[in-house]
């Protein structure tokens, strides 16, 4: 288990002005903003969201986890993410720029303290209520002396850290799927069943969406109709839904998918998991990049590029670091698996993010990772052709074309849920051998 302990110096509290208590980030408890914020209804709702994710277990209930929100200020917005207790849900709220009107006084990321009595209290935030906003502790008075340190620990767990990696891979092959105004989306919304667990696919039709039981090609799926209901308050202030999802086809099986309700000053979005009993940290989208021998070096280049600009461009960075856009992206990887990167559909680019982990928990938070290189320096991986062998303590798997493996794991997931560690070993020895192969070749040239 890996995990950061956050304690507040006091607790967040709505009164003539909002305060937001944050804890580790840049500084002991740093101060990101402060001043007014242009639409305070529609970002009152949109917290509340977020917070209300981070509390709900939308696939076995049980009691609220009660985990605090990060989060992240960039050069000209902020950025409220949460995951919920099954990790299944992934909320993010982004303030734009014309969703602010101060001064962002640091950058950085950390939790955020939204407790029950703050929670009651932005329920009464009408839409045209001024409110200033001040996000982190007012300087010295509060911090010192005078502070009443409230020792209220809030864990951010490894399966929050694995989920944020996840959602950044699989949300980076998302692309806009259909648009619908927001009358269409509030009927499209409220006609959703709030229970209901099964997988639906979303087909664009006129100007709403209809839902199939059957996936076709630009439907878009719905897996769990029931963990969109944090959506539905910010309704009235949104002015379009927006859904994101991969490409599939007929007979493709379940996909994440992002639904996003938007208006100019602010974002509200919900990315799920394939299936609602799925949660992001097992879905093992990131092996492949974190696999390769160069992963690492490339990601501590790629960290010192980067900036607290609102986007991460793939193919600056590649020149500024002289590397590929597929080596880019996988060194993005490898950052996002710290916490250090993030992605935004609606802009179709990564963003900088700092949570408090370092890239030397990669191994210990990706078991199939771990068991993959274990088998490698064991030399236990045989290829073939088409069908390579892996020797995994007593028994002997067949891995054909890299991909498929005769191990319990493919038989249980058939690739869904990412390779199993017999196929990541068997990639791992065919990379290095092909680096191997160009390396005397080149040397041959020379």
């Amino acid at each position: 288990m890996v995990s950061a302990a956050y304690s507040y110096l006091g607790s967040s509290a709505l009164d003539d002005r909002l305060t937001l208590q944050t804890s580790g980030g840049p500084a002991a408890h740093p101060r990101f903003f402060t001043g007014f914020l242009t639409a305070p209804g529609a970002a009152a709702t949109g917290l509340l969201a977020v917070a209300e994710v981070a509390r709900t277990r939308y696939f076995r209930p049980l009691p609220p986890a009660s985990l605090d929100p990060v989060v992240t200020a960039g050069s000209d917005r902020l950025r409220f993410e949460s995951f919920s207790g099954c990790c299944g849900v992934y909320a993010r709220m982004d303030v734009l720029p014309t969703g602010l009107d101060g001064d962002i006084v640091a950058h950085g990321t950390t939790n955020v303290d939204v407790n029950v009595p703050l929670q009651r209290a932005l329920t009464r935030v009408g839409r045209t209520d001024p409110m200033h906003v001040a996000v982190g502790p007012d300087d010295l008075t509060v911090t010192t002396f005078d502070g009443e340190l409230v020792e209220r620990k809030v864990p951010l767990p490894s399966r929050w850290l694995r989920g944020f990696a996840e959602a950044q891979v699989l949300t980076s092959r998302f692309d806009p799927r259909a648009e619908i105004g927001v009358a269409d989306a509030r009927v499209l919304l409220n006609r959703l069943p709030a229970t209901d667990k099964s997988v639906l696919w979303a087909v664009p039709a006129g100007r709403t969406l209809r839902f199939t039981s059957r996936p076709a090609p630009g439907a878009v799926c719905l897996p769990g109709a029931g963990r969109l209901a944090a959506l539905k308050p910010f309704l009235r202030y949104a002015t379009a839904l927006r859904v994101y999802g991969p490409a599939v086809a007929a007979g493709s099986g379940p996909v994440a998918s992002t639904w996003e309700l938007s208006m100019p000053a602010l974002r509200l979005s919900l990315t799920l998991s394939p299936e609602p009993y799925r949660g992001f940290s097992g879905e093992g989208a990131v092996l492949d990049a974190l696999a390769s021998d160069e992963a690492a070096d490339d990601a501590d280049l790629v960290s010192a590029l980067l900036s607290w600009d609102p986007t991460i461009d793939v193919d600056a960075l590649a020149t500024a670091s002289g590397l590929g856009a597929g080596r880019v992206r996988d060194a993005l990887t490898q950052l996002g698996t710290a916490g250090r990167v993030g992605y935004d559909v609606a802009e179709a680019g990564y963003f900088h993010r700092t949570l408090p982990y370092s890239a030397d928990v990669v191994e210990r938070l990706n078991p199939r990772l771990t068991g993959a290189r274990a088998l490698v320096t064991a030399g236990a991986v045989t290829t073939g052709p088409e069908v390579s062998v892996v020797r995994s303590g007593d028994e002997t798997y067949h891995v054909r074309n890299a991909t498929s493996c005769t191990c319990p794991w493919w038989a249980k997931h058939r690739g869904d849920r990412g390779p199993c560690k017999h196929a990541l070993a068997v990639r791992m020895v065919l990379a290095g051998a092909a680096s191997e192969d160009a390396a005397d070749e080149v040397e041959v040239t020379a």
